[in-house]
């Protein structure tokens, strides 16, 4: 009798423990499935009628109703001249992106990109900084791609006097974002096309706001 009430407690014990393997295991799914994303919010808004002092006020209504959409706004580019917008976030999805502006000042993003975001460098100052695009295709390129790229860019950057601080690349899109300083667009364009030879579609002067 005393054997059976050992091997029923043994019983008991391999059950419990199974379960709260089960119970870990889900929650690392859990945790897994609602995992943050970054996303690259875009506004065109009039070209030279939006400044950076403009959107760095909007950037703090940003900042200020973010929290109730779980979503954190992480830096902004301005480029003063084509009244373009970008805007750096982390979320659980595109929506609330959306719905974070919509309510902040009701400018609502022409397109918002899921993007992988490189390895940051530090911003020297001193130099013009530069947004690059490139537009390779749906589907036809990979962060793996952009990341042996961007290391041929660092590798010859220095030549053109260019500092590449990071990228973010949609794979889904095929769209790919450099942030640089140089002092002249020109000297990016050089650095790329020697670095792999993909010349960017445009290169836009910008001010960073965080």
């Amino acid at each position: 009798m005393k054997k059976i009430s050992v091997l029923f407690s043994l019983f008991a014990m391999m059950c419990l423990s199974l379960q709260t393997t089960a119970q870990k295991n889900q929650s690392a799914i859990n945790t897994s499935s609602d995992a943050t994303r970054f996303f690259l919010d875009v506004h065109q808004l009039e070209p030279g009628k939006v400044t950076y002092a403009d959107v760095a006020a909007a950037h703090q209504k940003d900042l200020a109703t973010q929290d109730k959409f779980g979503v954190n706004f992480i830096r902004f580019w301005v480029d003063e001249a084509d009244g373009l917008v970008y805007c750096l976030s982390s979320a659980s999805d595109c929506d609330k992106v959306r719905q974070t502006h919509a309510e902040a000042h009701g400018l609502i993003p022409t397109h918002v990109y899921e993007v992988t975001e490189g390895q940051a460098a530090a911003i020297q100052s001193g130099k013009n900084l530069f947004l690059d695009f490139h537009y390779l295709g749906a589907g036809k390129v990979t962060a793996q791609d952009v990341a042996n790229a961007h290391t041929k860019d660092l590798a010859t950057q220095g030549k053109y006097g260019v500092n590449f601080v990071n990228y973010w690349v949609d794979e889904k899109e095929g769209l790919v974002m450099c942030l640089s300083e140089a002092a002249d667009s020109s000297d990016v364009i050089r650095t790329h096309k020697e670095a792999h030879g993909l010349i960017p579609a445009k290169v836009l002067l910008v001010k960073q706001g965080e």
